[in-house]
């Protein structure tokens, strides 16, 4: 809360969750991986051809979050909603092990 009261220009919190790329041999391979990963409960994850034919599956939860704190130096939330939001992104950070 200290950091925040002196910021004077724009605060977020922001969690990025899990993300993991893969490198497959094969298409079908990457497409079992992405089948399995979606059925995980992961449904950002996707797969990537690039132009030398190498394919990528990644991997990645849904878990994000992005709160503005305060907006040109002033405070736009409470203490207790700051309490909140780290409780929520430290619940999200257990998800993601």
């Amino acid at each position: 809360m200290t950091a925040l009261e002196k910021a004077t220009g724009d605060v977020v919190l922001k969690f990025e969750p899990f993300v993991l790329h893969v490198l497959c041999q094969e298409l079908r391979d990457a497409q079992l991986l992405h089948s399995v990963a979606v059925d995980s409960g992961f449904r950002n994850s996707g797969i990537t051809v690039g132009r030398g034919g190498k394919i990528m599956m990644a991997v990645r939860s849904t878990h994000c979050l992005e709160v503005p704190l305060s907006h040109k130096g002033k405070l736009m939330v409470s203490e207790e909603y700051v309490e909140f939001l780290v409780h929520v992104a430290n619940r999200k950070m257990e998800e993601n092990i």
